[in-house]
């Protein structure tokens, strides 16, 4: 198996190149969540349980912006193999058309009934009455944050992810200094607690559409061409819709599966206990795997760009099983450095900030335990699902490969073991993280056949 790792003089600094910006793009962006997290935690629990009920509802806009980029990503890393502009303005045009209908929306739902969509993630009015006007305001920041992230997709997709990086840099500075001011009241601005939070989300947000804008203004790399962006014409949206749909939904279902799971724990009966856990060993979950989808993207443009080259599907399979070898690897790191840090730094000094009752703290040190078994899985299949076979075009089997473990499993068994059964918390954790055991087989039977090597670019049209 060890023996596809050989590769050409050169092979591991280019991923390298490629994985690092993506790495560090995701942790900048993670970062912005863990922000407001920990800054509203030192507020107090039930403030933390309150963002951690809102951001359920926001994490399903996240991840269908994310399906967006990610169908993107398979049309233009082959059309970047095929030196195609043009096609690649108009996949661009499709993708920013779709992410702003979707995220306007979306936040006008947010902003109108920012009560009755709370009610689905947790019975606690309490909570209810904090999270609502969080809710309304950090909505409408996604109607930015949908063009800007498409286009960084793009740029990404070419070869280009310091772009991300530096922007979402930017947006990450902004965004903390404006949370200090915000949230407590510094430099003379008013203490608005939550809703300080949501307001600084929103600035960070437009600011960063703004940097987009005027890069993209001014790139000659890949010029704007606005009749074909304005213009995508049918055959691009028909392309679009083919690939980029099933990873739209799967994105759209695998989110809406994290919001049930948050909504289980919400119902539970030491709910706000359970969403303080949920919350920080989620936001572990993002620092954890920025890697892992730092590696899974440049696995997708290697892979992409690869098969718009025309290369052997040999090559391909074998250039494929290099890189999720690679992505087993890195779980298994971090998995051994997260079994370290859980006893040395999580337990004496990260839970103690956000003033966890005693509950709370077992359960988040439950969660991570058993997170961080299952955690070289997850890496393996993170890469294979969002790397592998979406370059490939098989966005049909990735979907299925993705939804049904979470849906058939990981969903019921949380939902018997927390609700049902009242079981002990390694129980519930462990059907919490369940899909993860599934996945890793169903995916390698799917690689091994290698019906996911296509080439999905046509013509562009004139």
């Amino acid at each position: 198996m060890f023996h596809y790792l050989r590769r050409e003089p050169g092979f591991y600094r280019r991923l390298f190149r490629l994985a690092l910006p993506l790495i560090i793009q995701n942790l900048i962006t993670t970062s912005l969540g863990f922000v407001d997290t920990f800054m509203v935690g030192l507020l107090g629990s039930n403030e933390l349980s309150a963002v951690t009920a809102a951001n359920a509802p926001i994490y399903l806009i996240q991840v269908i912006i994310f399906g967006l980029m990610s169908g993107l990503t398979i049309l233009v890393s082959q059309y970047w193999g095929k030196q195609d502009l043009d096609a690649i303005n108009r996949c661009m045009g499709f993708a920013m058309y779709a992410g702003l209908v979707i995220a306007a929306a979306m936040a006008a739902a947010l902003f109108l009934f920012p009560h009755q969509v709370l009610l689905l993630v947790t019975d606690n009015r309490t909570l209810v009455e904090m999270g609502a006007p969080y809710l309304r305001i950090v909505g409408i920041s996604y109607i930015f944050n949908a063009v800007s992230s498409v286009y960084v997709s793009m740029q990404r997709s070419a070869e280009n992810p310091a772009l991300g990086m530096k922007v979402f840099a930017a947006s990450m500075l902004l965004n903390t200094f404006l949370n200090y001011c915000l949230i407590f009241g510094k430099f003379g601005a008013p203490a608005l607690g939550i809703t300080g939070a949501a307001i600084a989300t929103l600035t960070a947000r437009i600011v960063e559409f703004l940097i987009v804008l005027v890069y993209a203004l001014l790139c000659r790399r890949i010029p704007l061409r606005p009749r074909l962006l304005l213009r995508p014409g049918r055959d691009t949206a028909r392309s679009f819709t083919k690939y980029a749909t099933p990873v739209l939904f799967n994105e759209t279902m695998w989110g809406l599966g994290t919001t049930v799971m948050t909504s289980i724990l919400g119902h539970m009966t030491d709910s706000a206990d359970m969403l303080a856990a949920y919350t920080i060993m989620g936001n572990i979950d993002k620092f954890t795997t920025v890697s892992c989808f730092g590696l899974a993207g440049a696995t997708a443009v290697i892979l992409g760009k690869a098969i718009g080259e025309g290369t052997d599907k040999d090559r391909v399979y074998d250039l494929s099983w290099c890189l999720l070898i690679v992505s087993f690897l890195l779980g298994l790191g971090l998995a051994a450095a997260l079994a370290l840090a859980l006893p040395l730094v999580f337990i004496p000094y990260l839970y103690p900030l956000f003033s966890l009752s005693p509950l709370a703290t077992e359960a988040a040190a439950t969660l991570c335990v058993v997170y961080l078994i299952l955690l070289p899985l997850k890496s393996f299949d993170i890469s294979n699902i969002t790397g592998v076979l979406r370059s490939g075009g098989d966005v049909r089997m990735a979907t299925i490969i993705d939804l049904t473990p979470l849906w058939c499993v990981a969903v019921p068994m949380a939902a018997l073991t927390a609700l049902v059964l009242e079981a002990p918390l390694p129980l519930v954790c462990l059907g919490i993280y369940s899909e993860n055991i599934c996945k890793m087989p169903l995916g390698v039977l799917r690689l091994r056949s290698r019906k996911w090597i296509n080439d999905v670019t046509r013509r562009s049209a004139s």
